[in-house]
C-alpha cells in the first residue's frame, strides 16, 4: 500500500536513534522492520511516500498505532523557541523523522536489559541471536526468514549455555531473571501501563539488574511515557555542555522524552559545532 505520511517519518533517522533494534537499513531507501511477529519493508518512492507490502487493514491494526501516528512531531519540535535555545532547535531541525514508537512492553524491556554498557551494532546483533535461539522462525512477503520476539517462558526456558551464545556477557543473568519473572507472574510488564511513571520505576528497579536508566527507557520506549528522560553518555554530555545552568524539564514537560531523542541523535552523529544556549549508558 501507498503511504505518505501527513507528519514527521524517517526510517532512516528512527532505525538509528537507539529506540529499537529490529528495524535494519537495505539500502538508502529500503528499511525492513520486525514488530508482533509481523516483518514489514518501507520502501521510500518520494519524499513523503512510502510504499509499505502490508493491506491497508494490516496497516490500520498493526503498523499505524506502533507508529504513533497520532501524535503531531512537527508541533512538538514547534515548541522550542530557537532564540531561547537555539541549540536544542538546531537538534529538533536534525532530528526531524524520528518517532517514538509504541513498542511491546516486555521486548523493550529485554532489549534495554541487553544494552546496558554497549554500541548499538551488539545490541542488535544480540537480540537477533536471540530471536532465532528462542523465537519462531517465519517467511517474509519476500520468501525471506525472519523470527519472532521470544516470550517470557521460551526465554526462561533456555539453558544456560544456549543463553551465553547471544553474546550477552554479564547481562545473560538480568534477561534471565526479568524473563523468569514476567513468566511466572511476579513481574507483569503489561501491567505496567496502568501504574504513574514512579510506580512503574519502583516496579522495574525491583528486578535484578535493572537501574534508573534501564527503566527510564522502558518508561519511554516500551509504556511510552513522553516525558520520561532517561540519561545515557550522550544525554549526559548533552545536558552538560548545553545547559550548564540545567536542563529545563519543567518547561519543556510533557514532551522531554521527545527531546531526549533529538539530543541523542545530535550528539551521537557528531553535530555539535552549535553548543550555546540561554537555558541554562549507555549504548552508543
Amino acid at each position: 500500500m501507498r503511504f505518505t505520511p501527513g507528519d514527521d517519518f524517517d526510517p532512516a533517522r528512527i532505525t538509528d536513534s537507539g529506540q529499537c533494534f529490529r528495524w535494519k537499513m537495505l539500502s538508502e531507501d529500503t528499511c525492513r522492520l520486525i514488530h508482533a511477529g509481523r516483518c514489514l519493508y518501507a520502501v521510500r518512492t518520494g519524499i513523503d511516500e512510502f510504499e509499505l507490502d502490508c493491506s491497508e487493514e494490516e496497516f490500520s491494526s498493526i503498523w499505524s498505532g506502533y507508529f504513533d501516528l497520532e501524535e503531531d512531531y512537527a508541533a512538538i519540535r514547534g515548541r522550542i523557541d530557537p532564540v531561547k535555545d537555539p541549540f536544542l532547535a538546531k537538534a529538533c531541525a536534525e532530528g526531524k523523522g524520528i518517532r517514538i514508537l509504541r513498542q511491546d512492553p516486555f521486548e523493550a524491556l529485554i532489549s534495554f536489559i541487553i544494552s546496558q554498557n554497549r554500541n548499538i551494532p551488539a545490541i542488535r546483533n544480540s537480540i537477533e541471536l536471540l530471536c532465532r535461539m528462542a523465537g519462531e522462525e517465519r517467511t517474509d512477503k519476500r520468501g525471506e526468514p525472519f523470527y519472532t520476539f521470544p516470550g517470557p517462558e521460551s526465554i526462561a526456558s533456555l539453558p544456560d549455555e544456549r543463553l551465553a551464545a547471544c553474546r550477552l556477557g554479564y547481562r545473560a543473568g538480568y534477561v534471565r531473571a526479568a524473563a523468569v519473572a514476567a513468566a511466572k507472574g511476579t513481574f507483569d510488564p503489561d501491567a505496567l501501563e496502568k501504574k504513574s511513571d514512579e510506580e512503574a520505576m519502583t516496579e522495574l528497579t525491583k528486578l535484578y539488574g535493572v537501574g534508573v536508566k534501564v527503566a527510564g527507557c522502558m518508561l519511554l520506549f516500551g509504556l511510552h511515557r513522553l516525558n520520561a528522560f532517561p540519561v545515557d553518555v550522550w544525554i549526559r554530555r548533552a545536558i552538560g555542555t548545553e545547559y550548564p545552568a540545567g536542563y529545563p524539564m519543567e518547561e519543556y514537560a510533557p514532551y522531554n522524552g521527545v527531546y531526549q531523542q533529538y539530543m541523542f541523535a545530535y550528539y551521537r552523529n557528531g553535530k555539535t559545532k552549535h553548543r550555546t544556549c540561554s537555558g541554562g549508558t549507555d549504548h552508543v
